[in-house]
């Protein structure tokens, strides 16, 4: 049939019931179990246990089907928790609610309470004395055999594929799962949860294209946050030694299947620490939680099988590239030498572009899609980590690392830089390299600088992306699997 076709058949049925004086949107049904109270509760009882029950049990939920028999029916209610089966006979409800029941569909929700039962097929089954309709729905639900699997329509009316597709519901369970276990996880450890400006004067903490607006007010520009690190730290300089936030940055930059504008980072910040205990607890965190929420240290993404069990390999960005990228050592300590490899793997060389701006673009060219288990690369250069502490032994490069997992970036941290002469120089070079293009990005932050001049001790601090980690640890193909309401090019 024709959708306006269906759309009209549904009106008639809605005029119908108004016609019988039935009242479609109620509000004074009480739902004393869900679903999965009532089977886990007596799912195992025999037959004739749930016969000898005088109880009798009100559930709510979604009508997700319907089976006809005359003057009987079996519906499946869907609730928060799962699915259970009703029973409905027009001798047991009575004429009027099971002429109401007829003229429902599904996607209507649906109040019921009767005694239990077991079907001959086993499974247990409400028998309704009374229903009540709580809510009509005014669209069809997704054709049941095929279910909903345009891609597009899966994103853009999420609450449609919650519905139908269970596995996705799952996948949002998971996510709040793995969201709470990293909480518990550094609650344990004394850490303090805390709330930064999602609006800031200046961008910083990342290097990152940010989102602009204006304060109308203030009369001034404000840009949504790329990261809370200058935030966080400051809380650090007054003496909260350990924090984290888990919440919202935002990136005015590319979408993929693993960018999204607006998405969910872990950044938390540990006093008297080195970026080497932040690895340790990072793995120790990330594996605990997969245990807890996929049931095994192993686990499966696309095919691929990861180990998570710790400890997790160590090298530095130098040995990576020596042994997965095969670059001799002559591109290791010389720019042109960098700038030829660069070329010859089909990368545009940017005029003035650094010997550590090049060796980290070669990096993630030919190093990043091989390290599928999870590694922790170090020894970063100082010109790509404006932010980090410089590594005593070698002044070139940083106490910072990275994690890779399936050839993606989870997560970035290192040993701070408490330096307040060292910081500002190279807030410095940082803004004169993007001032000339990107005058609004140049800016300086003389607030933060004033903080670190009151002194902050020796710490440690990292982010992770919580959406690329549930991605992984539950198996999803793309950022939009794992995000309720990804940012979608406007339809047309």
């Amino acid at each position: 049939m024709e959708e306006s076709e269906v759309l009209r058949q549904w009106k008639e049925r809605i005029k119908a019931l108004r016609g019988m004086g039935v009242e479609l949107f109620p509000n004074d049904f009480r739902a004393e179990y869900t679903s999965a109270d009532i089977l886990a509760r007596y799912g195992d009882q025999s037959s004739e246990a749930l016969q000898a029950l005088e109880e009798t049990f009100s559930c709510a939920g979604r009508i997700m089907a319907i089976r006809h028999f005359g003057r009987a029916a079996f519906v499946h209610l869907q609730d928060r928790k799962g699915r259970i089966q009703v029973y409905l006979r027009q001798d047991i409800l009575g004429e009027k609610l099971f002429e109401l029941f007829k003229r429902l569909d599904a996607g209507d929700f649906l109040g019921v309470r009767g005694r239990l039962f077991r079907t001959k097929t086993g499974e247990v089954t409400i028998e309704a004395s009374f229903i009540q309709l709580l809510a009509k729905s005014y669209h069809p639900l997704p054709e049941k055999w095929h279910g909903l699997t345009d891609v597009e329509t899966r994103y853009r009316q999420r609450y449609l594929d919650l519905i139908v597709n269970p596995q996705v519901k799952e996948t949002f369970h998971k996510r709040n799962e793995i969201i709470q276990g990293i909480k518990g996880f550094l609650l344990k450890l004394d850490f303090l949860e805390v709330e930064t400006p999602m609006m800031q004067p200046i961008p910083g903490g990342a290097t990152a294209r940010p989102f602009k607006t204006h304060h109308n007010t203030l009369d001034m520009d404000l840009y949504l946050r790329i990261a809370p690190e200058l935030y966080l730290k400051r809380l650090v300089i007054g003496g909260m030694e350990r924090v984290f936030e888990l919440n919202r940055n935002f990136r005015n930059e590319g979408v993929s299947t693993q960018h999204n504008p607006e998405f969910t980072m872990l950044e938390f910040y540990q006093a008297y620490s080195t970026y080497e205990d932040l690895m340790a607890l990072i793995e120790e965190m990330i594996s605990e939680v997969a245990r807890k929420v996929c049931g095994s240290y192993k686990i499966t993404y696309q095919g691929t099988e990861l180990d998570l069990t710790p400890p997790w390999p160590r090298h530095t960005l130098k040995e990576t590239l020596r042994r997965y990228g095969k670059v001799d050592e002559k591109a290791l300590s010389d720019t042109v030498a960098a700038s030829s490899l660069a070329q010859g793997l089909g990368l545009e060389v940017i005029k003035d572009e650094g010997h550590a701006e090049l060796l980290v673009r070669i990096f993630e060219e030919v190093v990043e899609p091989k390290l599928i288990q999870p590694t922790f690369v170090t020894e970063y250069p100082v010109e790509v980590s404006p932010l980090a502490r410089r590594k005593t032994d070698d002044p070139t490069v940083t106490e910072r690392f990275e994690l890779f997992i399936m050839g993606r970036e989870i997560a970035n941290g290192f040993s701070e830089l408490n330096d307040p002469e060292d910081q500002r120089e190279r807030f410095r070079r940082q803004a004169a390299r993007k001032g000339a293009a990107e005058d609004d990005l140049s800016v300086i932050d003389e607030a933060f600088l004033t903080a670190l001049e009151y002194g902050m001790p020796p710490t440690a601090g990292a982010g992770i992306g919580i959406d690329r980690l549930v991605m992984i640890l539950t198996d999803s193909p793309s950022i939009r699997d794992v995000i309720f309401f990804p940012q979608m090019r406007e339809k047309h």
